[in-house]
């Protein structure tokens, strides 16, 4: 098993799926998983860019599948995009990834890390790395936490921020497959934890990024689900609405999939979402 080693020193689990070796690949995609779950399960989304040139890369997120780390906890508010720097650094210094330009593409929470990753460039950190480009998928821009909620974890965080409690996501939610639940439930890598600390970075997130929007720095893809329960569609709506448009493709590009659940690439109408992916690396890349 390869591992990435993460900003601490926590040893990461990392995928690859390469492209046809006999090709110069169109670039490299950088894959950051939700909550809970792990990069394994975006082996049938490897298969469709590797398909159409792309090498695919991607690793399990701190506390998460088989890397290293409490379950479901960051040890800082930061921690995740700090990886994702370590990720981005790998791909950059290796020759065989190194070809093209390299993209995110983020669901659900590591949509939420992603996209806070490329706001990065805008006020640049020591974390803050260039990359040509995002797709955002379903990305937790908005959590739906009530004010009560909100005010539990204001309450909690000082006090346990590191207590891992259950994060309240029915896996019925995530597709409308019943095959795609099943799957999910009966995975040993797949847990349902979060603490304080990672559940104020999620919060936290969609809200300081609507203030980007407007000068968004990359060519991004904004795709999500109209029948979401898993996050707030409304929070992907807003960002959209907010978002800079323009009309060579540097701008921010939105899809909105009225009837799908969460995890768009899992569903019964997944090839329209492929459909939209593909044409929109083909235009832009």
């Amino acid at each position: 098993m390869r591992t990435l080693t993460g900003h601490d020193g926590l040893p990461l689990h990392w995928r690859e799926w390469g492209a046809d070796p006999a090709q110069r690949p169109q670039g490299t995609l950088l894959i950051v998983h939700g909550l809970g779950e792990h990069i394994g399960r975006y082996a049938h989304v490897a298969r469709r860019l590797n398909a159409w040139g792309w090498h695919v890369v991607g690793y399990d997120q701190r506390g998460h599948g088989a890397s290293g780390g409490a379950r479901g906890d960051i040890p800082e508010a930061d921690s995740l995009q700090r990886d994702l720097s370590c990720a981005i650094d790998a791909v950059r210094s290796d020759a065989r990834m190194n070809q093209g330009p390299l993209v995110l593409l983020g669901h659900s929470m590591g949509g939420a890390v992603a996209a806070s990753f490329v706001a990065g460039a805008l006020v640049p950190t020591e974390w803050s790395r260039l990359v040509d480009g995002l797709v955002l998928s379903s990305p937790a821009l908005d959590v739906g936490m009530s004010l009560v909620q909100r005010g539990l974890l204001a309450t909690t965080l000082p006090l346990v921020p590191h207590v891992a409690v259950g994060n309240g996501l029915n896996p019925a939610w995530l597709s409308r497959d019943p095959a795609v639940v099943e799957a999910y439930k009966d995975d040993p890598l797949v847990h349902n934890r979060i603490t304080p600390m990672l559940a104020k970075m999620l919060a936290d997130t969609g809200p300081s990024l609507m203030g980007y929007a407007a000068r968004w720095p990359v060519p991004t893809l904004l795709m999500w689900a109209g029948a979401d329960r898993c996050v707030a569609p409304a929070g992907s709506a807003s960002f959209a609405a907010a978002a800079r448009k323009s009309g060579d493709g540097s701008g921010v590009e939105a899809e909105w999939f009225e009837p799908l659940f969460h995890e768009i690439f899992n569903e019964p109408e997944q090839d329209q979402v492929f459909d939209r992916l593909k044409s929109w690396l083909a235009a832009r890349f």
